[in-house]
């Protein structure tokens, strides 16, 4: 008989961390930059690639980073989010067109609309590892101080925009 219960523990212990871990929701993975300043880089401009863009020239301003693709169709999905929300001016929005050919993502913005206050290369994915993207899309909330405050995986929804996003974004700018 006490052969068997060592067993039966350790499948109790082993299913109770399987149940926790099945019951998590994905689009909240913790990113270990939220609370830091955000990552230094210097990237081309993708309308214009002889000038550059780095976040240091967004100190002093409430931004989000939105990093996207051409070939992401949750990306497309949001799009259309994320025209309403840069047509409302609450905050600049960067977008980084990630892994992805320049003639491919002017093609998309041209064709969609562009909702970027500017809009970077980041062709070889350097940058995105940088911020720790899992996939795309993914936006960061970045404060006046150049400090990332909230990393959203996948999708900008209405909702999400509406209770978590706004909210941060009036909260940051009141500072």
């Amino acid at each position: 008989m006490m052969r068997f219960i060592l067993p039966l523990v350790i499948f109790l212990i082993l299913s109770v961390f399987l149940y926790k871990g099945l019951g998590r929701d994905t689009r909240e993975v913790p990113s270990p930059l939220v609370g830091k300043p955000a990552p230094a880089f210097s990237l081309l401009l993708l309308y214009e690639p002889a000038k550059q863009f780095s976040p240091k020239e967004m100190l002093g301003r409430v931004w989000l980073l939105n990093v996207w693709a051409s070939w992401c169709e949750a990306c497309k999905d949001e799009h259309p989010v994320l025209m309403q929300f840069a047509s409302e001016k609450v905050v600049p929005v960067v977008g980084v067109d990630y892994k992805d050919k320049a003639d491919d993502g002017i093609a998309t913005l041209k064709k969609a609309g562009d909702p970027y206050s500017l809009v970077i290369s980041d062709a070889d994915g350097k940058v995105g590892f940088d911020y720790g993207v899992y996939g795309v899309p993914e936006t960061y909330v970045i404060d006046k101080a150049g400090i990332i405050r909230f990393k959203l995986i996948g999708a900008v929804t209405a909702q999400n925009l509406r209770e978590v996003l706004l909210p941060l974004i009036s909260e940051l700018q009141a500072k």
